[in-house]
Order: C-alpha cells, then structure tokens, then sequence
C-alpha cells in the first residue's frame, strides 16, 4: 500500500528554482557557434527583391543595339494617390504577346527575316492568295499542321506555330510590304492563338 505524504515548500523556494532553470540556459551561446555560422551562411533579406529585365544582346546581322521593351509590352503602372483609372491594358494584358529575349530573340530574328525573304517574290508578283502563301511557308519546313494563312484586306495574314523558339511568327504580306514579328505565345495561352479570355 502506498501513502502520500504532503512535504512543505519553502515560500522562497520555488521562486529560486525558476530562476536557476532560467539562468542556465540563457547566456550560453558565444561567438563561432553553430548559431552565428547558420546566420552568417543564411543572411536576413535586407529588402524585397524584384526581376531583372533582361537584356539581349545585338544578334547576327543586326544593325544596332536592340530597343528596350516598349510601354505597350512592359506591366502597366499606377499611381495609388490617384483614383483607378480605365483598367482596359491592364485586363488585356494578356493579349500582349510575349518578347523573346536572348537566345531566343536571335532565332526570332532570324526566322522572321527567312519568312520574309521567302514572301517577298510573291508580294512582288501580286500573289496575295492565302493558299500560296501557306505552300510557300510550308516549302520553308514548317510542319502544314501549324501554318495559317487568311485573307487579310487586300493583302494576307500569316501565324506559324513554330513549338520550339521562338515559338510564334505571325505577319502580314500586302501591296506595300511584307512583314513578320516572332514572339513567345502569350501570358494565359498555351500556343500561337491570343486566348480569348483571362485577366
């Protein structure tokens, strides 16, 4: 059988063993412990930081320097002083298509630059048939899956779905002059098509 006995607690006991629970802990740490090194290793962020724009390189066979995004390309701003305005670019910004940089943008430049070269002698001649653009486009090696042509106007519109970078050539050829773009798709698409809906 077991008993209980209640044992009395000096008053200022307990007061004295808190505090040594409490003494010997803190203090302890020093310069070169496992502490300090992890922070010296893994620093605070100082601030928040943001993306770099990229920037590209001249490409092969480009004359100058290329041109920083324009306004129409880069994320719209606001100031939060002033009321909301019109958000029509910021709730299409989605229809932007998608700059190539780098790499990529050199292969864009030259593949435009082949697109055209290869439409010019049909604009020269007054073929504006979306059919012949279309073989023509084809004879260049893209697959016939991923070429458009479409009456555009007097002239024809043209969207070659590339896949690989750039992954987009889109174009016009009319009377005045044939001309093409390469770009990345777009924001909320997963191809060459500008999504019909998004944010």
């Amino acid at each position: 059988m077991t008993t209980w006995r209640k044992t009395r607690v000096l008053p200022g006991m307990l007061p004295l063993a808190v505090m040594v629970l409490l003494t010997a802990g803190c203090g302890t740490q020093r310069a070169g412990d496992a502490g300090d090194a992890y922070r010296s290793a893994y620093p605070t962020p100082t601030g928040v930081s943001t993306p770099s724009t990229p920037v590209d390189v001249r490409c092969p066979g480009e004359s100058s320097a290329p041109t920083p995004p324009s306004a129409s390309t880069a994320p719209p701003t606001q100031d939060r002083s002033e009321p909301p305005a019109d958000h029509y670019t910021e709730n299409h910004g989605f229809r932007v298509p998608l700059p190539l940089h780098g790499r990529s943008r050199c292969d864009g430049l030259t593949a435009v630059a082949r697109v055209e070269g290869a439409l010019e002698p049909l604009r020269r001649r007054g073929d504006f048939a979306p059919d012949s653009v279309r073989s023509t486009l084809i004879g260049l090696g893209y697959s016939a899956e991923r070429v458009r042509a479409y009456q555009n106007g007097s002239g024809v519109g043209f969207l070659i779905d590339i896949g690989v970078s750039p992954w987009c050539v889109e174009g016009t050829m009319s009377a005045d002059s044939t001309r093409a773009d390469a770009f990345g798709g777009y924001p909320d698409g997963s191809d060459c098509e500008p999504p019909s809906g998004g944010h």
